[in-house]
């Protein structure tokens, strides 16, 4: 989760409580005075809005009354069920809520030195790859003595009333949490991968097979520390916030706190429990309004389930927003779900453990082609290649990567009237086996996956590559828009994932002494056909190298072939335009390797070239003809950003 901790606006918790102990005073944040542009930026102002501190509201303020509980929160008068629902989240992961609070117990109301209290208190987000530490005094806004926002069961637990006012202060405002994601508030109290599914668009809920493959998916998340929210989406605005006739609320955000397989029937000597059903647990933030359907909470199907069971379930007869439902339920009635992982980056831990990079970088206008990075998407052709890039590599033969784009936080510029998230997304190519600048044109270069294109703050794409050389280009889908970003990616092994700056070599004081490169040509190999080795009819092991000059790549092997589709790409950036391009095919062996052949291309700026060539000797036999053809194509320009 990192440990670099940024203080929000230069504020140091620990100085300006030090000094508040010495001028023995109340803290007064006067980056979030207490004051209705604190509250909104459009609304007109409620009326008679008063400031208290929790000692104001009650004799014994806590910041937690009996522990922490996803029971604790109630939504008030504001449209955050988003992030009401994340906190019930957070509620049920103690060492996530526990980086979010830190050192809550030294935070705590104190009744035997009430003299050290100061009426300040700090909290911790993730943004942006980084930990951003924001103060606020303990001021909150009420109405006729009670909290007008976020608040606990417990008329004296104030740590969700905090929270909230410490997250609108990141925001700019109370307002600017009117309406939001859970992920995006999930994402900044963990610093989790956030991947949203949208249920009407697979085959969950007509296909038991992917039902099956979703629940296990969810159980898995959750059981190893993940979050998951869900919602149904509001045909029409007008539809937000309506009641189905099952008690569920339309555009409204609940949290899952629980997945499990239920046991129904009653225990047989042979084979154990008879069944096992696939439940969820849901919580409505607003702690009340639950399900009304199969397995509400004074339903008959709870009959089936004896009591040990319903223990073990924390089974609640009350309306208290929470309810389990059935899976397949769930899956009818739902519509869109948030998956929130917390990916495992730690080798002490016994389950997979994945490598993790990320880098950070900013969509920026340029007038000028070469330095513009705010390209667009994949449609807009003639800039797309502007935007930023990252190469990586895929070590393994194949390697299922997990990636995540994260744009952002707009909320901060909603008083300007904007604080919209752009519509985001990335492409992934496979380039040139050695390829160390930017790509200009898609030329021969495969378009091997996309993510979708989302006005979310995350984006994500899970995806099985095979080994080879990959670039990343992140995009906003409108060209010419300015904003920052993290890509994050996590693979079985190191990917090595670094910018792409140059666009092509550098001048150097060698370059300008032996001379600098006049031309650069991609090679892409198909495939190798009609192999003749040893008299073998299995074939052989094959492998390919294509050299420029003093410059090679080499392909991996391939097994027992007389025959391969290769698609083995090279870029090469050189000076002696006369010199031939050698595309040689190897026999792999236990001593050593084995020549089977080589062909010479002059690589002349033109049309892209499609060659089938027959295979020649070497080292003075380049007449001599050997068994079998290669296929491949050739680019060349004297344009060294042409390719």
């Amino acid at each position: 989760m990192g440990t670099r901790v940024k203080n929000l606006n230069n504020q140091n918790y620990f100085e300006l409580k030090k000094e508040c102990l010495k001028n023995k005073k109340l803290f007064e944040d006067p980056e979030f005075p207490p004051s209705d542009e604190s509250l909104y930026y459009h609304t007109l102002p409620m009326q008679n809005v008063e400031w208290k501190r929790p000692g104001e509201l009650c004799e014994d303020p806590h910041l937690f009354v009996d522990g922490i509980s996803h029971h604790d929160l109630h939504q008030g008068k504001l449209g955050n069920c988003w992030f009401v629902a994340a906190c019930s989240c957070l509620a049920l992961r103690e060492a996530l809520w526990k980086k979010v609070i830190p050192n809550w117990k030294t935070q705590e109301w104190n009744a035997k030195k009430p003299h050290k209290y100061v009426g300040m208190f700090h909290f911790q987000f993730w943004y942006l790859g980084e930990w951003i530490d924001v103060i606020i005094d303990d001021r909150l806004p009420c109405k006729d003595g009670s909290l007008i926002y976020c608040h606990s069961n417990a008329k004296n637990e104030f740590w969700t009333a905090l929270l909230e006012k410490a997250y609108a202060k990141l925001a700019g405002s109370y307002e600017a949490l009117d309406g939001g994601s859970t992920a995006d508030a999930i994402v900044d109290f963990t610093g989790a991968v956030a991947e949203s599914l949208d249920l009407t668009k697979g085959h969950c809920r007509a296909n038991m097979i992917e039902k099956t493959r979703l629940f296990e998916g969810l159980y898995e998340v959750h059981s190893s520390g993940g979050l998951i929210s869900c919602h149904i989406k509001p045909s029409t605005v007008g539809d937000i916030e309506t009641v189905t006739p099952m008690g569920l609320v339309k555009g409204h955000a609940y949290s899952i706190t629980a997945v499990k397989k239920v046991s129904i029937g009653e225990k047989t000597l042979f084979f154990g429990k008879k069944n096992k059903l696939f439940m969820i647990r849901l919580r409505n933030p607003w702690g009340n309004r639950e399900w009304r359907g199969a397995w509400s909470d004074e339903s008959e199907e709870w009959k089936k389930v004896n009591k040990s069971e319903k223990s073990s379930l924390a089974l609640s007869v009350r309306d208290d927003g929470e309810f389990w439902m059935t899976f397949e339920d769930w899956c009818t009635n739902f519509t869109n779900v948030v998956v929130c992982r917390m990916i495992n980056t730690s080798w002490i831990n016994l389950h997979r453990t994945w490598e993790k990079q990320e880098v950070r970088g900013s969509w920026t206008k340029n007038q000028e082609l070469l330095l513009n990075r705010s390209g667009g998407c994949y449609n807009n052709k003639a800039t797309f290649f502007q935007n930023p890039q990252y190469v990586f590599e895929v070590c393994r033969e194949e390697d299922e990567l997990l990636i995540a784009l994260q744009q952002k936080d707009q909320r901060i510029h909603k008083k300007e009237g904007k604080g919209d998230n752009f519509i985001v997304g990335f492409e992934i190519f496979k380039v040139e086996l050695n390829r160390q600048f930017r790509i200009h044109k898609l030329q021969g270069q495969e378009r091997v996956a996309s993510s979708q294109y989302m006005n979310l703050r995350s984006v994500f794409l899970r995806k099985v590559l095979k080994k080879g050389r990959y670039i990343i280009i992140p995009t906003i889908f409108q060209p010419g828009i300015s904003s920052d970003f993290i890509l994050r990616l996590f693979s079985y092994e190191s990917s090595n994932l670094r910018e792409l700056l140059l666009d092509k070599p550098i001048v150097t004081c060698w370059s300008i002494l032996c001379g600098y490169p006049q031309r650069v040509t991609q090679v892409l190999v198909h495939s190798l056909e009609g192999m003749k080795t040893d008299g073998s009819s299995a074939g052989a092991d094959i492998y390919v190298i294509i050299k420029c000059g003093r410059e090679k790549v080499k392909s991996t092997i391939y097994k027992s072939t007389n025959s391969v589709v290769f698609d083995i790409q090279a870029i090469f950036y050189y000076k002696n335009t006369k010199e031939p391009i050698k595309i040689q095919v190897w026999g792999n062996k236990i001593i050593c390797d084995q020549f089977l052949g080589q062909v010479l291309v002059v690589a002349s700026p033109s049309d892209p070239k499609e060659l089938s060539l027959q295979l020649h000797g070497k080292d003075g036999r380049e007449t001599e003809k050997m068994p079998g053809r290669i296929n491949l194509k050739v680019v060349s320009s004297n344009d060294l950003v042409e390719l």
